[in-house]
This record gives structure tokens, sequence and C-alpha cells, in this order.
């Protein structure tokens, strides 16, 4: 029987201990500041978060790339020599070109190794909540299900992730696109804090505004503790971009306090996601009810 490799990407957020304990793999993006690409490391190898969100602090930005083509062969290749089948769980298609990619690269390998078994899944997700659909993968397999079992599980789960992120400047969104300026000039000024989800296709998208730092993680646990499903059954993520350890405590004991959940698991937001949504962003992560609102669904 042929082994199953579970594979993600940089956008996926898992710590390294997270990779180690559920022994998933992930192949690299890259980050772009002063013309030189760096690969985007979940371990933060290259360098730290503090130096990675203090560029964006001083009004820099910080660009990326999706999964390069050659590190996709390189990384599938080794594990297809090795005799494995591989599940690749990228981020969200609304956010990055990777899963396409990988899906035209794998029906090229799968002529060099025709005995294999390569699926390419859109997890409709990005941060921690990827990386929560390849532990939950990663989770079968090691339970013995099959290649198809895990396929189909995995993506009836896809729309199961629920996400609450807050950012704390709407600068970082403005630079990268997703908010105008003028926009996100009054909402710095009036304190305002979005509220983001992502939706049934995957895309990111504010679903509410609130004004004040504590009122947005106090709307954070708010949400998530109304579609949360069988919490005692499950671990919070909480994501972070640097965010201060007060900060965090303070949003972990919410947690807590209000869910009835195994444990919160704290993980950085990385290179990639950390890019686009700025210094200081936070967000909880769990399993709960079907997401089924899309962007346009309150126009």
């Amino acid at each position: 029987m042929r082994r199953i490799r579970i594979l993600t990407d940089s956008c996926s957020d898992l710590s390294g201990d997270l990779l180690k304990r559920y022994d998933l793999a992930y192949c690299r993006m890259n980050t772009v500041y002063n013309e030189e690409e760096t690969p985007a490391s979940l371990t933060w190898e290259y360098y730290t978060p503090r130096e990675l969100y203090d560029i964006m602090r001083h009004g820099e930005r910080v660009k990326t790339t999706q999964v390069p083509p050659e590190e996709f062969m390189r990384v599938f290749e080794a594990y297809l020599e090795e005799g494995c089948d591989l599940i690749y769980i990228g981020c969200s298609g609304k956010q990055s070109g990777s899963v396409n990619t990988a899906t035209v690269l794998s029906k090229k390998l799968l002529e060099k190794y025709p005995d294999a078994k390569i699926a390419c899944i859109d997890s409709l997700n990005a941060s921690i909540g990827e990386g929560m659909l390849a532990i939950a993968a990663s989770e079968m397999v090691r339970e013995g299900k099959s290649f198809d079992e895990v396929v189909e599980a995995t993506l009836a789960l896809c729309n199961r992730v629920r996400q609450f992120v807050t950012v704390h400047s709407l600068d970082a969104l403005h630079r990268a696109g997703r908010v105008k300026g003028s926009a996100a000039f009054f909402g710095n000024l009036m304190g305002v804090k979005p509220i983001l989800i992502s939706d049934a296709d995957g895309e990111q998208t504010p679903i509410k505004k609130v004004k004040g730092r504590m009122p947005s993680f106090q709307e954070l646990v708010a949400q998530i503790k109304s579609v949360i499903q069988n919490p005692e059954e499950q671990t919070v993520y909480l994501a972070h971009a640097d965010c201060s350890e007060a900060e965090i405590e303070f949003l972990k004991s919410a947690v807590m306090e209000a869910i009835p959940c195994r444990g919160v698991e704290v993980v950085y937001i990385g290179p990639i996601i950390g890019a686009s949504i700025g210094p200081d962003a936070v967000g909880l992560w769990c399993f709960g009810d079907e997401v089924t609102y899309r962007v346009g669904d309150a126009k």
C-alpha cells in the first residue's frame, strides 16, 4: 500500500511544531523586498517575525509570489520518488494561483509516475484555516483512511473552516490594493477595525466593522462562539502578526472563558499572509457551521 503524503504551502501558517507533530511538508512561496526574493519559511529561518513586520510598521511594502513551478516539482517529485501518493492542500484560488499551477504540473508528473495519485485541493481558505485542513487530512491518514476517502472528507471540510480576523491598521490592506486610500485614512482616523472572513468561495471579505482594538477582540470571540460546533472536541487556533504578549494572552483567555474547547493553539501569521494583512493583525479559527455567505450578499 502506497504511503499518503499531505502537503501544503507557505500560506498555511503552520508552526514548526505543528509541521512536525502532524508530519506535514509544504511548498514555499517567496517574499520580495528591495527586489530580493526570499523563501517564505514557516519556521522563520531567514528573518524573524519582528523583522518582517517592522518593515511594514515603517510604511514599506513587502511583496509576495505564488509557489514557483520549480518548487512544486522539487517537493512533489521527491515524495513521488519515495513511492508516495500526494494530497496538496493549497491557499484559496481567490488569493493565489498556486493550486492551478500545481494541478497543471501534477498532470505532467503523473505521466512519469503512472502508478501514483496526486490531488490538488483548493482549501478556500488561507492562514491557519488552510493549515487546519492539512492537519485534519493528516489525522485521517493516521486513522488509515484511503486516498480517496481523505480527499473527499477534506473537500467536505473546506467550508466548515470558520475564520474571524481583525487588523490594527488598514495601511497594509491599502498597499496590497484591498482598501482604497481614502477608506484606509478615515478608517484609521476613526479607529475602525473590520472583521474579515473567508467566504463560501474563498474570498476574504469584511462582514462587520467595530470601533476600537479591544472591542474588535471581543467581537472575534463572540463570532467564533456563535459558529463553533462540538467545541469540546476541537482546538481553537489563534494566529497573529507579531501582536504583543498582553494582547495574545487577553484574547486567549477570553476564548477559554467563553468556549469549552480543548485548548487554544497560538501561531504566527506567516510571511505571505502577513505581507497582505499587516502587523498586529489577529484572528481566530475553528471548525463550525458551514460558510454560506458570499461577497455581495449584503448588497
